[in-house]
């Protein structure tokens, strides 16, 4: 089986880590699989020659069927392109409101995508709520969460991850899930809430995950005390799952899939979305002092397992279209 697999990205750049990952482990399975990165530009003229570039792969490499990471532009140009079976995961703002893009491009987004879906032949959604907001072709819709590396992400001990980090082992560190300013992720919600929380204890501090190489994201779940996530939307947050793997527990507002994904973890809560309720959570959580059990509950979403789903599907769409004829249009 030959599966071109469109990511957002460029090439050495780690945009969308986990479907770069996702890749590799369906290679792992035997699919001869090609990742083709398309350049993230929104422009018209950089449209234009992906898609003329994307032509030119399928002709030379001849997949089975093509898989689009990401909706918009990306699954738009990839419907546009090719009439070769086509699989579409959407991962979260593709489909989830984005008010900080502003009216006409969050709509021109979610448009986009809604129209990719409607070519799609399958459709992968990485929560429930996500594919709930599919206008059309929910029938060919399957829930599967992105997987997370089980050998990268694991439990170590925390002082010794300190070390590796440099951070002070006294203070009670909450680590927030977006380093560089994202609106949509809202910061001045997470340190307002760490702002309650010192109020019962005063060493407890916000530490923003800045961009750092995706091999070293385990030293500072490891490091920390506790994660805190307060989007205002996400798909199925892929820093949560790599939390649970390396049992650190979690605070977070309503989100996504978060809720089912910490149904039995412990310790770790869900609290309404205000700085109050926040802040008495993490101090919950904080004076527990214990890891959680998440790894226990992360084990069906390892790479592998999830890669098995996602090659289920590329196996029941290409058992009556073997025989389609592989063109670009």
């Amino acid at each position: 089986m030959r599966a071109l697999i469109v990511i957002p990205g460029r090439p050495g750049g780690i945009e969308m880590i986990f479907a770069r990952r996702q890749a590799e482990a369906l290679r792992a399975l035997g699919v001869d699989v090609r990742p083709f990165l398309l350049d993230p530009s929104r422009s018209l003229a950089s449209l234009a020659r992906e898609r003329r570039r994307l032509k030119r792969e399928i002709r030379a490499n001849a997949p089975d069927l093509v898989h689009a990471h990401y909706g918009s532009g990306s699954a738009f140009l990839c419907a546009v392109t090719t009439r070769l079976p086509l699989v579409v995961t959407f991962h979260g703002s593709d489909l989830n409101p984005v008010p900080h893009l502003g009216p006409a491009l969050a709509a021109a987004t979610h448009a986009l995508s809604q129209l990719a879906a409607l070519r799609a032949d399958r459709i992968i959604c990485v929560s429930e709520e996500l594919a709930r907001r599919l206008v059309w072709r929910r029938d060919r819709a399957v829930v599967i969460p992105m997987g997370v590396d089980l050998a990268l992400f694991r439990p170590r001990p925390r002082d010794e991850a300190r070390r590796a980090v440099g951070w002070d082992p006294a203070a009670r560190v909450v680590l927030f899930n977006a380093g560089v300013p994202s609106p949509g992720k809202r910061r001045d919600l997470a340190e307002a809430a760490v702002a309650e929380a010192r109020r019962d204890l005063p060493s407890a501090r916000l530490e923003p995950l800045a961009s750092v190489a995706p091999d070293r994201v385990p030293d500072y779940l490891n490091a920390a005390d506790c994660l805190l996530l307060t989007s205002d939307h996400e798909g199925s947050p892929t820093i949560v799952k790599e939390a649970l793997a390396c049992n650190l527990p979690i605070v977070s507002a309503e989100v996504g899939d978060v809720r089912e994904r910490l149904a039995s973890v412990a310790p770790s809560e869900i609290a309404e979305r205000s700085p109050e309720a926040l802040g008495a959570a993490i101090v919950r959580v904080l004076a527990d002092g214990r890891r959680s059990n998440g790894r226990e509950t992360v084990e069906p979403l390892s790479e592998p397992a999830v890669a098995r789903r996602v090659l289920a599907v590329y196996e029941g769409l290409l058992v009556p279209s073997r025989a389609k004829p592989r063109r670009c249009v």
